[in-house]
């Protein structure tokens, strides 16, 4: 069960939460009480741009495809050949996470339009995305080679 909202929790530590159950192709069932949902919470559980990760008609999941000490790297394919994207840093302090397009499967000298989907914001990459992550909390990419 997702446990957005339920307590106990940061709002980055449930941004993750959701991030790697979408990822996973898990179900997105609600575990908090809704008729008392504050806005952050909605925000987060109505992110239709990581919803549609979940969603996607390709239905494989995604994994993680490495570990550097608390720093990890999370993967899966989408359809038309998008590819969804987690940098999760689950430490105690600011961390910058890289994921080279070699272990993502794309070709090193490839242009690629990358989308955070919690800035809802999009910019171009090549070689590699990397972002500064906040403790305990990720960045959520979809991939496109527009």
């Amino acid at each position: 069960m997702l446990e957005v909202g339920n307590g106990g929790m940061t709002t980055e530590e449930y941004r993750s939460h959701f991030s790697i159950w979408a990822l996973v192709k898990a179900p997105l069932i609600i575990g908090c009480d809704i008729r008392s949902i504050d806005n952050v919470t909605l925000a987060l559980l109505s992110n239709k741009e990581v919803i549609a990760v979940n969603q996607d008609k390709l239905g494989v999941q995604g994994k993680k495809i490495r570990k550097d000490g608390d720093l990890e790297v999370w993967s899966g394919p989408l359809s038309e050949n998008r590819i969804a994207v987690v940098l999760w840093n689950r430490g105690s302090s600011h961390a910058n996470i890289t994921a080279h397009w070699g272990e993502l499967g794309l070709k090193s000298t490839r242009a690629i339009h990358a989308r955070d989907l919690w800035a809802h914001k999009s910019r171009r990459v090549k070689g590699h995305l990397s972002a500064g992550v906040a403790s305990h909390d990720c960045k959520m990419y979809v991939l496109s080679p527009k």
